[in-house]
């Protein structure tokens, strides 16, 4: 008896075994920099700023693992799931405020024939359509290369928790998607939830993209539990409402590529905006974002590749007393070599210099999730090792 049972549970773990190697996959990232910054602050937000030598994890893509597991249901139709954790690789933490799966979540039904929609923890349609034409995020800038506050969605900061998301099928270079994200509250059903759509067109070496984002919520009633969480740094600026318009395109011409970005947010009764990886207070009536990137990426080899971004972002903060007009010029530089298509190194540099803040420190530069400035300047030069699994 015992032999026989020995061997009915050897006999499923093998089928289990082979069952996951054949409908799951396990994949990662592994981004790890030796950081130079200057200016930043020593304490409060207004302290002295001094350079820094660092370590650094994430500076182009955060280091995550995650899973991607595939059913065939028949008929071009499959059942799939994603399960993604994002983590430092300098201290071994969870990222995303120490969410298991913070990055994604999410199951849902895919058809060759009438698209897919997934339900769970994802990314807007912004990020899928227009965010990787461009540099910063998913581009070969990564997250050195966001936007001030990611305050267009350039990253991959913002998720919508709750959402119920549309991806059709692609039809002659075309595609659309839908997606909408739960308050999750009793009595508060226009309290932070969140729609987006957008529309995307490949044709040879021409990709364009359009997409739109709105946050409804409340400045002075919290709903933790909606579309949009406030605890684990997906919210780059908090407030009331919120919406994101973005156009972006991208031109490949043999070895090299362009892309040319235009983005504009809108913030209402804004309470605070995201430095050094956590919310400074910020608050007034209005904060308005115009965000104009240009970048080109060259391939000198096959295996070597130079690039360049300048962003320049126009901004309106508007209180009961009076309106600040600050402005963002930001470029980023890089180099990078790829030993095959797993592993790379990179040198990156990123300079942002602002003006008009009118002294306020949520105005000083700021880049990424690094420690901000003291001052309206800051620069930060990464040489990083990343690899793919």
């Amino acid at each position: 008896m015992i032999r026989t049972l020995l061997a009915a549970l050897v006999g499923g773990l093998y089928v289990s075994s082979s069952y996951a190697q054949s409908n799951i996959t396990l994949y990662g990232l592994i981004d790890v920099s030796i950081n130079y910054v200057s200016n930043q602050r020593e304490g409060g937000t207004n302290s002295p700023g001094h350079s820094n030598w660092s370590m650094a994890s994430g500076d182009l893509n955060t280091s995550r693992w995650g899973l991607r597991g595939r059913e065939d249901l028949g008929g071009g139709s499959s059942a799939v799931f994603t399960l993604e954790n994002g983590f430092s690789v300098i201290n071994g933490k969870f990222s995303n405020g120490g969410d298991e799966f913070g990055r994604q979540a999410h199951v849902g039904l895919q058809s060759t024939t009438y698209g897919s929609i997934t339900l769970g923890r994802q990314y807007d349609i912004i990020l899928d359509f227009v965010t990787p034409l461009g540099a910063s995020g998913p581009g070969w800038g990564g997250n050195l290369g966001v936007h001030p506050y990611d305050n267009d969605d350039s990253n991959t900061n913002l998720r919508i928790n709750n959402s119920v998301k549309y991806k059709s099928p692609i039809y002659r270079g075309l595609t659309f998607g839908a997606m909408y994200g739960f308050s999750n509250t009793p009595g508060q059903f226009a309290n932070n939830r969140a729609y987006s759509a957008g529309v995307a067109y490949a044709n040879g070496p021409l990709s364009v993209g359009a997409a739109y984002l709105q946050i409804d919520r409340s400045a002075d009633v919290a709903n933790p539990q909606g579309a949009v969480s406030t605890s684990d740094g997906d919210a780059q600026i908090t407030g009331g409402p919120q919406r994101i318009w973005a156009l972006g395109g991208r031109y490949i011409f043999g070895p090299a590529s362009a892309g040319l970005v235009w983005a504009h947010s809108v913030t209402d009764a804004v309470t605070g905006v995201a430095q050094g990886g956590s919310i400074t207070p910020l608050k007034g009536d209005n904060l308005t974002f115009d965000n104009f990137s240009v970048d080109v990426h060259y391939f000198v080899t096959p295996a070597f590749s130079v690039a360049a971004a300048y962003t320049y972002t126009a901004g309106r903060f508007s209180t009961a007393t009076e309106t600040t007009r600050p402005k963002w010029n930001q470029l980023v530089l890089q180099t990078d070599y790829q030993f095959n298509k797993r592993t790379d190194i990179y040198l990156e540099g990123a300079y942002q210099s602002v003006s008009g803040g009118n002294g306020n420190p949520a105005f000083n530069a700021s880049i990424h999730t690094l420690t901000p400035s003291s001052n309206s300047k800051q620069a930060v030069v990464a040489a990083g090792l990343r690899h793919r699994f």
